[in-house]
């Protein structure tokens, strides 16, 4: 496990898993919110953002979190392992309203410099539809990768903090 996907509906947990893995395998961690996403909430070109992505793959080791389909391919090309957030849309709902709470008027660590934590009816509603739009083209992507790299995916955040526990007591 050197080059590492973390993927799955906002609010699921992607960002907190990857840090938390990072701290435990000493792997750097790469929130691509953080990349994609300028002050005020503009959008980096796609052209800088994939040279940043390249640049970033290039190295020998990253956990990398966050979906941004349209550069999952070359992602997935890079990695050795995937981990897959599927979790019920109720929860990914509760967490995204929770943390807009948590992080009034700031900017979370995992997310670019100047982008206060906002909601809006689009972004609800890109969670609500994510598991009908987004989530069968994950699962085949997966499907498609399965026999070259480490697939876990995880159901409930019980799952999770499994995982967690076991990569700690391995000593990673």
């Amino acid at each position: 496990m050197k080059r590492v996907l973390v993927i799955g509906c906002a609010g699921s947990g992607k960002s907190t898993f990857s840090r938390q893995v990072g701290e435990r395998t000493g792997l750097p961690v790469v929130h691509l919110d953080a990349y994609y996403w300028k002050p005020g909430w503009v959008a980096t070109e796609a052209e800088s953002f994939d040279r940043e992505l390249e640049r970033v793959m290039q190295t020998d080791s990253w956990i990398m979190d966050g979906n941004y389909s349209r550069t999952l391919d070359t992602r997935l090309d890079r990695a050795d392992t995937v981990f897959l957030f599927d979790f019920p849309r109720y929860l990914c709902l509760y967490r995204v309203i929770k943390r807009r709470v948590q992080y009034h008027g700031r900017s979370r660590a995992d997310m670019g410099a100047g982008c206060e934590e906002k909601l809006d009816f689009a972004f609800l509603r890109w969670v609500w539809n994510f598991r009908k739009r987004n989530r069968p083209k994950l699962l085949a992507k997966l499907d498609e990768v399965r026999a070259s790299h480490q697939v876990v995916i995880f159901r409930t955040p019980k799952e999770v903090r499994k995982y967690l526990a076991a990569l700690r007591e391995s000593g990673r």
